[in-house]
């Protein structure tokens, strides 16, 4: 069951990062055609793809977590004995999903916060786009605690955002 929510809530990322990505290039593709052929910008269309890099960078920090593409910094820890390496990064994966839960509070009364205000060219209320904090913050720990033992062991996944048929031809190519 868990392995089941697991998959589901990695496809749902991958899904949500994927319309986001796409929604951003049509915002930035017509802004630009409107910039050099017609002479006018649209700042709605800067501001909301502005707000979609930075919804798709907290959303897919979880997704490079699993794939072990995050910056770090290894070289103290490989030192370290297989038992002390595993007790280190539990350490640190608990540190890390504490962070992350108190982020996801700051990031709430932030939103709060900003909820009063609005933005330039959107004029939503700016707690909208500071929703990502607490939202991304949350998917980052979901995403730690659901591989924390594949975490501890170093054991990344391949994450493919191609169906299972597809994947497969590909790997036959020479």
């Amino acid at each position: 069951m868990v392995k089941g929510f697991e998959k589901g809530f990695v496809r749902f990322n991958q899904v949500l990062i994927g319309v986001m990505l796409v929604i951003m290039f049509i915002f930035v593709f017509t802004n630009v055609v409107t910039r050099y052929l017609l002479g006018f910008s649209i700042a709605t269309a800067e501001e909301i793809s502005t707000f979609l890099m930075i919804w798709v960078t907290y959303l897919g920090a979880g997704l490079a977590l699993r794939e072990g593409s995050l910056a770090s910094i290894d070289l103290f820890q490989d030192r370290l004995s297989e038992s002390l390496r595993r007790r280190l990064r539990a350490f640190l994966g608990v540190v890390m999903v504490l962070f992350f839960l108190i982020l996801v509070y700051f990031g709430v009364r932030f939103c709060i916060l900003g909820w009063s205000q609005e933005t330039f060219a959107t004029q939503i209320p700016r707690g909208i786009p500071y929703l990502v904090i607490p939202l991304g913050a949350l998917l980052f720990a979901l995403h730690l605690i659901l591989m924390f033992r594949r975490w501890l062991e170093r054991r990344w996944e391949t994450v493919s955002l191609l169906p299972k048929a597809e994947s497969q031809d590909l790997e036959e190519l020479p």
